[in-house]
């Protein structure tokens, strides 16, 4: 049986080797106008952002991407389970733009349907 000095410094141990990432406010990488150019954010930010920020942008990029395709109808369980696979993806390829990922996601979820995008 573990010694609990020996369990509190192994926690100790464990929580010290962890990488350590400060959420921020979604409006930190807004400009000194307030506004966030959603062309260039990456999906660092988007994994260093707080969870409700990142549900908010995710959802704003549904409705932006509903909006071209002149779709007025959101299903709420694919919206989450496709955000759920933008933050996933987001956060094992940092270095990409979220409108990177979401096409990658969404090209996937289409390959998977069999859904075929009208040309």
């Amino acid at each position: 049986m573990m010694r609990p000095e020996k369990l509190i410094v192994n926690a100790i141990a464990i929580i010290l080797a962890a990488p350590a990432f400060a959420q921020v406010e979604l409006k930190t990488y807004a400009d000194r106008n307030g506004y966030l150019d959603v062309q260039k954010l990456t999906c660092a930010q988007l994994a260093n952002t707080f969870q409700e920020d990142a549900d908010y942008l995710t959802t704003w990029y549904s409705g932006w991407y509903n909006g071209l395709a002149q779709k007025h109808l959101m299903e709420v369980n694919r919206a989450k389970s496709l955000e759920h696979e933008v933050i996933v993806h987001c956060k094992e390829n940092p270095g990409k733009k979220i409108i990177e990922a979401i096409d990658v996601v969404f090209k996937e979820y289409r390959a998977e349907k069999g859904i075929r995008m009208k040309q």
